[in-house]
């Protein structure tokens, strides 16, 4: 007796930060798209289709979830036509774990499955749920310190930059990491105890 696989609808998401090479034929979301068709089509014996419709954004950042594709993507995740997302890259889907979360949300209430290619990991397990956060938030900090190079905010009005390069969430301004304590606000130079 051969047992009876569900079929899983899976959509397939692509973006790219910018816009150059989109002009081309094949360009990077084709490629990430290519990609992960080549691997739905891998678990066809688990029931794996692959939906129709394209999910899409070019030239758009991952900070933020306000994208047309993903927005269509989400909605038609809610409205149950969808069952597996996949990506070739987690941070193609967010670059910020806050936002990361929302979409972890609205997967689990749907139970639609996240699957990351590169990093061959899926949200179907604690393993890979704890993995894929830590991903996260390596590639938020990735785009912080992208930010922190070119001056400005990762989120908020540029009246949130930092005023010093040296400067450092948490710690106090004054003083530098010279092995001495100066880090902790005390002036560079001056003996601490035990000198």
């Amino acid at each position: 007796m051969t047992s009876v696989k569900i079929k899983r609808r899976c959509a397939v998401y692509t973006r790219k930060s910018s816009e150059e090479g989109l002009e081309q034929e094949f360009n990077s979301l084709d490629a990430q798209r290519e990609a992960c068709e080549a691997y739905i089509a891998s678990q066809r014996s688990e029931g794996w289709v692959l939906v129709r419709d394209r999910y899409d954004d070019g030239g758009i950042s991952g900070g933020t979830l306000e994208r047309p594709g993903l927005q269509r993507l989400i909605a038609d995740i809610e409205d149950g036509l969808v069952d597996v997302v996949v990506v070739y890259k987690i941070d193609r889907l967010s670059r910020s774990l806050a936002d990361f979360a929302k979409l972890v949300e609205v997967f689990d209430r749907n139970d639609v499955t996240f699957v990351s290619l590169t990093q061959s990991l899926n949200t179907t397990t604690s393993m890979d749920r704890l993995t894929l956060n830590i991903l996260l938030s390596f590639a938020q900090f990735e785009r912080e310190g992208e930010a922190d190079q070119a001056g400005r905010p990762v989120d908020g009005p540029p009246a949130e930059r930092r005023t010093h390069p040296r400067q450092v969430r948490g710690l106090p301004q004054e003083g530098h990491m010279d092995g001495r304590g100066a880090a902790l606000g005390l002036p560079c130079g001056e003996p601490q105890a035990g000198d």
